[in-house]
């Protein structure tokens, strides 16, 4: 099996390459190996197995269409490479918009235009749903919740892309589904909550939970947006490669289809709670500023994932306290490269 990873240097594309190849697949990683931490993650993957690497801005349509004419025989594609930053996206939304919305068209095109028959799972995000202002929160407990939403936000939800990220991403999701109903390809889309997990090097604009315990154990300033009630359902990186493999396993019956991908209405965890969860794991309290709340930051998002467990017949299996341990104890055992990293991971 050859397996194409857009963005396969990154945090899920390392963990997804590792283990494709400790499978024996031929996996080929595109990454342009702009954010912090990813040349570690290169390293750590080379010597595990048939690694191709193609140092690539997915904005180079040229370049892609003549990647994915080489490796026309793949057996699968990930497409994870993307700007992921909300603030990033609203300081600067032509380079948004052309690393999400117009380097996914060039993936499609490029797979098109090479005739790949090779089902692709694109990573789309929660934020396609937008601030979700029309559905009742309450508090409840000291954090957030739904109303009238017990199982989540399901894939049937509106649609109400929020902030230049929710514009990207959200345009992006909607030409990958509309690729299959146009030219047949096998595209699938991963509507992805909160991923967290081994080689996550988060930054206080993306990855809180990862960032929220970096930051800790090297003592780097902490603040929290709005009031820190914040919920959303977190899911651990093991599980999504679950996930992936499920689509994979099953392409003609996910191609064309939205799926809704996170921890679930029995993985939910607010910004205190991680506050609270860290604190336990100190020993002390840990120190945190505040501000204002950031643009389209929605009260409360949690997946519904029942599609998903129906047609893929998937479901998380690392409950939330369980994946915070492994993070938080990986960590500690990697603080030599985080003290290397921390220059600049901010």
């Amino acid at each position: 099996m050859k397996t194409i990873i857009t963005g396969g240097a990154g945090f899920i594309g390392s963990n997804a390459a590792s283990r494709y190849l400790k499978r024996g697949h031929r996996v080929v990683v595109v990454d342009s190996l702009a954010r912090d931490g990813v040349r570690k993650n290169l390293e750590w993957l080379q010597p595990q197995g048939a690694l191709e690497f193609h140092q690539l801005d997915i904005r180079d349509a040229t370049g892609l269409a003549s990647l994915f004419r080489q490796h026309r025989d793949a057996g699968q594609v990930l497409h994870l490479a993307a700007q992921v930053a909300v603030t990033t996206s609203v300081r600067d939304p032509r380079e948004d918009f052309e690393i999400n919305a117009l380097g996914t068209f060039n993936v499609l095109e490029a797979m098109r235009l090479a005739g790949l028959t090779a089902p692709i799972i694109y990573a789309s995000t929660n934020k396609v749903y937008g601030e979700m202002t029309s559905v009742g929160v309450t508090e409840k407990d000291g954090r957030y919740a739904y109303q009238s939403l017990p199982a989540g936000v399901s894939e049937e939800h509106n649609l109400d892309f929020h902030s230049p990220y929710g514009c990207s991403k959200g345009s992006a999701d909607q030409y990958v589904i509309d690729y299959q109903r146009i030219y047949g390809l096998r595209t699938i889309v991963f509507r992805q909550s909160c991923i967290y997990g081994y080689r996550q090097f988060g930054a206080e604009d993306q990855g809180w939970v990862a960032w929220f315990m970096i930051a800790s154990q090297l003592g780097r300033p902490i603040t929290i947006y709005g009031d820190g009630k914040q919920v959303r359902d977190l899911l651990f990186i093991d599980d999504l490669l679950d996930a992936y493999d499920a689509a994979f396993a099953s392409p003609d019956q996910a191609a064309g289809r939205a799926f809704n991908i996170g921890g679930g209405a029995g993985n939910v965890l607010s910004l205190l709670e991680l506050v609270a969860y860290i604190e336990r794991r100190r020993g002390n309290p840990l120190p945190h500023g505040s501000s204002d709340w950031r643009p389209g930051d929605q009260k409360v998002f949690v997946s519904d994932i029942r599609r998903a467990q129906t047609e893929l017949g998937w479901t998380p299996r690392i409950t939330c306290p369980q994946g915070l341990d492994l993070l938080y104890d990986w960590i500690s055992q990697n603080r030599e490269l985080f003290l290397e990293l921390s220059a600049t991971i901010a």
